[in-house]
Order: structure tokens, then sequence, then C-alpha cells
């Protein structure tokens, strides 16, 4: 895939379907890419509702589950993805950002012996959900179902991601529970973040780059201590992390081990509790 005319082009050199949403601004320059779940039960029922003027949120593509891709606006025009959002001191991301949202159920809810999506009631069976603590519960948090990604829609984000990094140059890819933590919980545990987005930025060989914490250390939602401590907060002496990005003495790392029940936790931490491994 490439992108041309601000447009996803497949492989075979025609444009991916395109429905075009109302719920959409002016013109943006986009900086990151921002993942999402739809917590819907089916790509065009999300598809339709984001074409809703009602709904007033859309982004810019929905992939489905069998990798079927749905362009809803222009990569350079504004959609209505973030909501209320900060990220490295900026906020509102919608303008500069783009959206992809994946056709997925998110959070389920154990109904006697089946998996039940909150949101559409829809049962799931046990092989497509992951039981896990999202990074951002509180401690004590009991662990949950979560909606599991398929293989073809995992390898079509990627395609298109790679796709939209060669394009736009994009700073970092982030999940919408990333810039409006504690709202929102997409694209969840059961999402591969680190090696998506390692293998978007090119950082497959990072192993370099990997530290381990000399003593107890939290994780802030952003480089400072006015930022608050992420849940897993904190990290034991020992953890094994990877540098994602540096900010003087603040450093930004994904915890490669799991720290109280919390996976795939990402954040802040001073580079001062921070050896190398």
């Amino acid at each position: 895939m490439k992108i041309s005319n601000h447009r996803v082009i497949a492989d075979d050199g025609k444009p991916v379907r395109y429905v075009e949403t109302p719920n959409k601004g002016g013109v943006m320059t986009p900086e990151y890419l921002v993942m999402h779940y739809t917590a819907g039960s089916s790509a065009e029922g999300s598809i339709a509702w984001m074409c809703n003027p009602a709904a007033k949120a859309a982004a810019h593509l929905v992939i489905g589950r069998d990798g079927g891709v749905t362009q809803l606006a222009a990569f350079n025009r504004v959609t209505w993805h973030a909501g209320q959002s900060q990220w490295a001191g900026r906020s509102g991301l919608n303008n500069f950002s783009i959206g992809i949202e994946l056709d997925n159920a998110g959070k389920l809810e154990r109904s006697g012996n089946r998996w039940i999506s909150a949101v559409s009631k829809r049962a799931y069976p046990d092989d497509q959900v992951l039981v896990a603590n999202h990074r951002n519960d509180r401690p004590g948090t009991p662990p949950c179902g979560w909606h599991e990604y398929s293989e073809a829609q995992l390898e079509t984000a990627a395609t298109v991601g790679l796709a939209l990094m060669q394009k736009y140059s994009l700073q970092d890819v982030l999940g919408h529970e990333d810039i409006a933590p504690g709202r929102k919980a997409d694209p969840g545990p059961a999402f591969p973040m680190a090696s998506f987005r390692a293998r978007l930025l090119g950082r497959a060989d990072d192993a370099g780059e990997q530290y381990v914490t000399s003593a107890a250390v939290n994780v802030r939602a952003g480089p400072g201590t006015e930022f608050a401590a992420l849940p897993g907060s904190p990290l034991p002496a020992g953890t094994l992390v990877a540098v994602l990005e540096r900010q003087g003495l603040w450093w930004r790392v994904d915890v490669l081990d799991t720290v109280s029940g919390v996976m795939d936790l990402v954040g802040w931490c001073h580079s001062r509790f921070l050896g190398k491994a």
C-alpha cells in the first residue's frame, strides 16, 4: 500500500473503499498516529455510526477483522477521534493526528460461562479473549476480558501504518489510552503496541537501548514529577525497560516486564534510576 493525495492506495493501484464522514474539521498536518478499537459489533456498523452526524466522532480509517480498509476522510483533514486529549504538553490531538479504528469489541465482561460486550451485548468465545489488566487500572483491580485482534487486521494496520510513517514522517504511534488515560482504554492490552510501534518506527534493533531500574521508580504520564504516576507504578528494582524517547533527564520507556499484573506499560521515568541492562 501507499499514500497518494492523502488517500490509501491498495497494491492494485486503486484507492481503498472511501465513505466520507461529515464528522471532520479543517486542514491539518499530521504528526502522530493514534490507534483505537471501535467497541462495536462489526466494521460496517461502526462505519455507519461514524458517518452519522449524531455521532460527532470519526476516524480516518476503519480496519475490519478480515483486513479490509475503509477510509472516511483524507489524512490532511481533522477527524474527531481523540476528543479531550493531551500528549507531550500539547492538547487536542484531533488537530495533529491520524486516527485508525480497528473493528474490535474491546473490554468484555464475564456473564456465566460467556464473555459479553457491555456495548453490543454480543457474546465472544474464550479463544477470542485475553484476560488481563489494563495498564491504566488502579492497583488491585481484578483482570477482565479483552477482545483479541485478528492477524489479518493487525497485518493490514502495520502495512498502512508504515505507509503513513513514510508519507508524513510521523513522530510516534500512540493509543487512545495514552492521550486520554482514565477516560479511554483503547486499543487495550490485547493490542501488541510495543511490537507494533517498534515495527513502524524501525526500532526492531533497539536491544541496545534496554535498561533496568536501579531502584523503585514511578512511570509517569509525562516527562516530569507534575505528571501522574501510571497504574503499575512504582516499578521494582531490576525491571527491564526499553527507551523510546528522551527529553533531557526524562526518558519515555516501554516496560518489558509485567508489573503488578499490568502488561504493556509505557510512560516516563527519570533516567537517574535506569542503568544499562
